[in-house]
């Protein structure tokens, strides 16, 4: 791979592989075909997976573009079966509050339809965690505060590279959102600098796993061609 400096800064040239205009039609269809398929799965298997695996699929999330190449995240993999209880249990604490409480009305009649409630033993089931987090800032050698950019922009893309990469794996998992999501940096003693962006249990479903029959909207609802 060629190399040079541009206004003092090293650059390597850029040469992705060549795609015939087929193959990069049958390379689009092929990958939407797979993904068309991810659902958000709550019923999950204890079977083990290599830690390998999840690696890369967290390597592969960290290719993400983000704001001034900050790559501002932190992945927490939790394969401890007691960090993992008692994540489910202070997940569940928050979540009971929120159903029962903290929900609007019209929230709660929005969610019937995908059986949702307080409950998540998924967070014990599921043989991995990846708890996602976010650096507000960075910290220098020095221990001075250096500002990270985009940094809810960078994680959003961050973390949707992540869920694709499990579900081009043969994964499954769900995007977990309780909040508050305090009680995550304090048990996985987080920095000060990081705070909980979402929380994702990896697995395979379970032999017997049912998903809301829902339906995505079509091409035209969703896109505008100009």
């Amino acid at each position: 791979m060629k190399a040079k400096l541009i206004d003092g800064y090293p650059y390597l040239d850029y040469s992705p592989p060549t795609k015939t205009d087929e193959d990069i039609l049958k390379t689009s269809i092929d990958y939407f075909e797979k993904m068309s398929k991810r659902r958000s799965v709550r019923d999950f298997s204890d079977k083990d997976i290599s830690i390998e695996v999840i690696k890369n699929i967290v390597k592969t999330a960290g290719t993400a573009p983000s704001g001034a190449n900050k790559q501002p995240w932190t992945f927490c993999i939790v394969k401890d079966p007691e960090i993992k209880s008692k994540i489910r249990l202070a997940a569940e604490q928050e979540e009971k509050e929120s159903y029962e409480a903290r929900m609007s009305k019209e929230w709660l009649e929005d969610l019937k339809h995908l059986g949702t409630n307080w409950q998540k033993p998924f967070l014990e089931t599921a043989p991995y965690l990846i708890v996602v987090f976010k650096k507000v800032y960075d910290l220098d050698e020095r221990g001075q505060k250096r500002n990270n950019y985009y940094v809810q922009e960078s994680l959003g893309i961050a973390c949707g590279i992540l869920i694709s990469a499990i579900q081009n794996a043969g994964l499954v998992t769900l995007t977990h959102t309780p909040s508050p999501m305090n009680f995550l940096s304090k048990i996985l003693n987080r920095p000060s600098n990081e705070k909980p962006y979402l929380l994702l249990p990896v697995g395979h479903p379970a032999s017997e796993c049912w998903v809301p029959d829902i339906h995505r909207k079509n091409m035209e609802e969703i896109t505008e061609i100009y």
